[in-house]
């Protein structure tokens, strides 16, 4: 399984033309975060600047000895690297493939003094947490430059646990690009880093070297590297894809002039929320094993401090007393890996007034499933969501509590697109290798426990509640797939 950044690159060749003239932000200055469809455009300019030569590709970190933190250029197998506050360990504590792998501590970072030529499509990046440190933090920012100016690729990466988790950027770069890895946490856990891996669109790797194996700590030579697949996929759970690759069912914005189709970006989900209704409309989610560990549960129901000053803020005190749950869209379940992540399910722009015998019995049902295929080797895309008013909890019926400001849904959907762990996801569902499941359940008491007596079609969803699921799908792929009912096994 793996990482799918938002990504790569959509935007950086529209940036040549429509940024080139457009002031550089300096590389010291954090940039504002991604846009819900593609990370902000790296700032280019067209001055002439002779790059150096990529060398070989994968770069494994076997090819050198760096072991001390201090500042220092190394030349590694692909080319001259900049170290800051970071090395190249051997120790048994290093977790890597081979004999070496770099540490960052801190804020470190790893910087290409050379650009890789035109033509990177994939970018596949080893890491975990060294020895047995604490989580780590980090980011794969990108210039097209020549290293005068960086923009963040993708999404930040939390990095846990001993095993090496291989992290996918996908899209594609015009022209050279020169990356750089950051560690953003600053806090006292270490990060190993190892195999960076450079594809084109052929799935080959963009310059000749030698792949290791994930299974040998030795090398051995190869002039390609095949594109990522299953099989291949099986060998280490990659990390965390983004939370709304399938597209934006609303076309939410984060715009105070838009209540009602508010957007909400967070490490652990994306929300497109309505603050007229105080619910969200929808949340997007994925979920595999790198999602999944075993922090506690928290509990701390409490408003969420992103939304604007001017929307009214639900708090767990707006639930008192209606019979309703505090019905959560992605589930406290679904992320266990750290306190901060399970923390997340517990703000209020994550619930929605539930029905107690449909949140405790067929969606608490359909969310274990969910988390069964998961554990099964599968990956899933989730989109959560309600419409309608007026929904039958244990007071019986109401269309609103919490004197009028927070509605209450009368339908309750999911749409869950799972995949085996593996790479290029749309490209799989599109081709029809995803199993897509609806379901659209009634916010009453008298709901039935089996929730698969509810499958419908997405484009049932759709029509009921006016969005545009799975829209980053190509058109003609949703036609086909958004029409079918599923009638698998759900035993």
């Amino acid at each position: 399984m793996r990482r799918l950044s938002p990504l790569l690159f959509p935007g950086l060749l529209l940036s040549l033309t429509t940024l080139g003239c457009s002031q550089n932000q300096p590389e010291t200055t954090r940039p504002p975060a991604p846009t819900h469809d593609s990370p902000p455009a790296i700032p280019v300019t067209t001055s002439g600047v002779v790059a150096q030569t990529a060398g070989r590709f994968p770069e494994t970190f076997e090819a050198a000895e760096k072991g001390a933190y201090a500042t220092a250029d190394e030349t590694l197998g692909s080319g001259s690297w900049h170290f800051e506050d970071a090395l190249i360990g051997s120790a048994d504590q290093d977790h890597k493939n081979g004999q070496h792998a770099a540490r960052l501590r801190g804020q470190g970072r790893l910087r290409m003094n050379f650009d890789a030529p035109a033509g990177v499509q994939t970018i596949r990046i080893s890491s975990a947490v060294y020895g047995t440190d604490p989580a780590s933090t980090w980011e794969l920012w990108g210039s097209l430059d020549a290293g005068r100016t960086f923009r963040r690729i993708g999404q930040p990466v939390r990095a846990q646990g001993p095993r090496l988790v291989v992290t996918t950027f996908q899209g594609g770069s015009p022209g050279p690009i020169r990356l750089e890895i950051r560690k953003t946490d600053g806090g006292k856990g270490r990060l190993n880093i190892d195999d960076i891996i450079l594809e084109t669109t052929r799935g080959s790797a963009v310059a000749g070297g030698s792949r290791v194996s994930g299974s040998s700590a030795g090398t051995a030579p190869a002039t390609s590297l095949p594109p990522a697949t299953t099989a291949q996929a099986e060998a280490v759970v990659t990390g965390r894809d983004d939370n709304m690759a399938l597209g934006n069912p609303s076309g939410a914005t984060a715009n105070v002039a838009t209540p009602t189709n508010y957007l909400l970006v967070k490490p652990q989900f994306t929300i497109g929320y309505n603050a007229q209704r105080g619910t969200p409309t929808w949340v997007s989610w994925h979920l595999n094993r790198a999602w999944m560990g075993t922090a506690p549960r928290q509990d701390d129901f409490r408003p969420d401090p992103a939304l604007p000053r001017q929307f009214y803020q639900v708090t767990r005190n707006s639930y008192s007393g209606s019979g309703f749950d505090k019905g959560h869209n992605c589930p406290s379940a679904d992320r266990t890996t750290d306190l901060d992540d399970n923390s997340a399910t517990f703000l209020m722009t994550n619930m929605i007034p539930q029905a107690g015998n449909n949140n405790q019995r067929t969606w608490s049902g359909l969310e274990e499933w969910t988390r069964d295929q998961v554990r099964q080797g599968k990956e899933v895309y989730v989109i959560m969501g309600s419409y309608g008013k007026g929904g039958t909890g244990q007071n019986g019926r109401f269309t609103t509590i919490d004197q009028g400001r927070v509605t209450v849904p009368a339908r309750v959907w999911k749409v869950l697109v799972i995949l085996p762990e593996g790479s290029n996801d749309l490209q799989r569902i599109a081709t029809g290798q995803a199993r897509i499941l609806a379901v659209d359940t009634p916010n009453d008491q008298s709901v039935s426990p089996d929730w698969s007596q509810y499958r419908v079609s997405v484009d049932a969803i759709e029509a009921a509640s006016g969005l545009d699921l799975l829209s980053k799908i190509p058109l003609a792929a949703q036609d086909r797939l958004e029409a079918q009912v599923d009638t698998g096994s759900t035993r």
